[in-house]
């Protein structure tokens, strides 16, 4: 490429010399060079008598950013999961998430699963797309589209974390379980507009900090939601990373009689008795202040798994545990 007594080299390193000519001629030729390379990245160096650009290759090209929510792979398997991108609360910032279904059409009624978090922002960042093998497969079988949404400000979603509770002294709890409610809401807008998807009836599931997020999404009355599953529901448990040791249990409890104050919709709370992070008299006592401020909830509290119940709800083959109770309380809802 020349043009004017411009001499134009590219080396194999992708390096890109513009020699001779007077600037105005080398511009013109510069902008062909990027106009025909503006899907990656560029660096540009001006001296006095050469322009040299460096044409950064595939290797060291700009990671490409994903602007379109939807599908992103193929249907794998008898439950047809599928990698999904949903919008969020936050613009620009797509949520990856796994969609499974059952054989047929649809349309099915929605289950969304959600997972708990960390305050911890390394933990956060390195965390996996979330995986509820049992407790998905448990609802595909009964007829649901199940998608497990991955929450801005964690894993590869990243975006802006919106669930920060704050330090003990001044824990806001409620505003960390809204922040957490505002990205399920999304899902739940996102994937009860697709055509095999029902509009209404949706279930939102949530362990730990999704199940908190969950029960603060309840208090918005959201419209497609019919119900919400809590296991093991909560903020700042094992404080200092002592068992039974809440950050500030008063309030928590606060925090769950304010949801309950707008909830109306049906609500499950599910913990266990060995729970590390919240004890039966923790947990029972969120449930109380949920229910005397107007919510519903119904509360069980299963015998002790494992070597900490907290993790009943993530672990494979616990839908012995937990499904009797869960099978009640959907039965309910007919």
């Amino acid at each position: 490429m020349s043009e004017s007594g411009i001499k134009c080299d590219i080396d194999r390193t992708g390096v890109m010399w513009i020699t001779g000519g007077e600037s105005r001629e080398s511009l013109v030729v510069l902008e062909e060079f990027v106009r025909a390379r503006r899907r990656q990245s560029c660096w540009i160096a001006v001296a006095a008598t050469s322009l040299l650009v460096v044409f950064l290759t595939s290797v060291f090209a700009a990671p490409r950013v994903e602007t379109r929510a939807g599908p992103r792979s193929a249907e794998q398997g008898a439950d047809r999961r599928q990698l999904w991108l949903l919008p969020s609360p936050q613009p620009g910032v797509l949520m990856r998430a796994t969609l499974f279904r059952p054989p047929g059409s649809g349309p099915f009624p929605l289950a969304v699963i959600n997972h708990g978090t960390t305050q911890n922002a390394e933990r956060r960042n390195a965390l996996p797309l979330p995986r509820f093998e049992t407790l998905t497969r448990w609802f595909v079988r009964r007829g649901y589209a199940v998608v497990v949404p991955e929450r801005p400000g964690h894993g590869e979603t990243r975006g802006t974390y919106a669930e920060d509770q704050g330090d003990c002294d001044d824990a806001d709890f409620a505003r960390a379980g809204l922040g957490a409610a505002a990205s399920i809401a999304a899902a739940v807008a996102y994937m009860t507009a697709q055509p095999f998807v029902r509009r209404t009836g949706a279930v939102v599931v949530g362990q730990s900090a999704g199940g908190w997020g969950a029960l603060a999404l309840s208090s918005r009355a959201p419209e497609p939601v019919r119900a919400v599953i809590s296991f093991a529901g909560g903020l700042g448990g094992r404080s200092y990373d002592r068992a039974d040791n809440n950050c500030a249990p008063d309030r928590l409890i606060a925090a769950a009689a304010q949801f309950g104050h707008t909830s109306r919709i049906p609500t499950l709370w599910i913990y266990t008795e060995n729970d590390s992070y919240f004890a039966p008299r923790l947990s029972k006592a969120m449930a109380d202040a949920f229910r005397a401020a107007g919510g519903e909830a119904d509360y069980v509290l299963l015998a002790p798994f494992g070597a900490d119940g907290h993790l009943l709800a993530e672990t494979d083959g616990t839908d012995g545990v937990w499904g009797p109770a869960v099978g009640r309380f959907l039965g309910k809802l007919r």
